[in-house]
């Protein structure tokens, strides 16, 4: 697998992981235990995490041999 494909890999990944914080958003909008609610805001903050580091990835991925690309500190060795 290339480079490139991997991007496609993790670009897939993120929308995947962004519908599914707009489910789960949606449901805490109409949530009402307290208990439930606080659930779902921990699940949304997990999955943002998760989120913003697949779209990070699939930069870093898709341009890791353009020359004069500045990688993410937090990517590399």
């Amino acid at each position: 697998m290339t480079l490139a494909e991997l991007s496609l890999e993790y670009r897939a990944h993120a929308h995947n992981l962004d519908l599914r914080i707009c489910q789960l958003e949606y449901l805490l909008e109409r949530a009402e235990d307290p208990d439930r609610r606080g659930q779902l805001q921990d699940r949304i903050r997990m999955l943002s995490t998760m989120l913003r580091e697949a779209r990070e990835l699939a930069v870093l991925t898709e341009r890791y041999y353009d020359r004069g690309y500045r990688r993410n500190a937090k990517y590399t060795i």
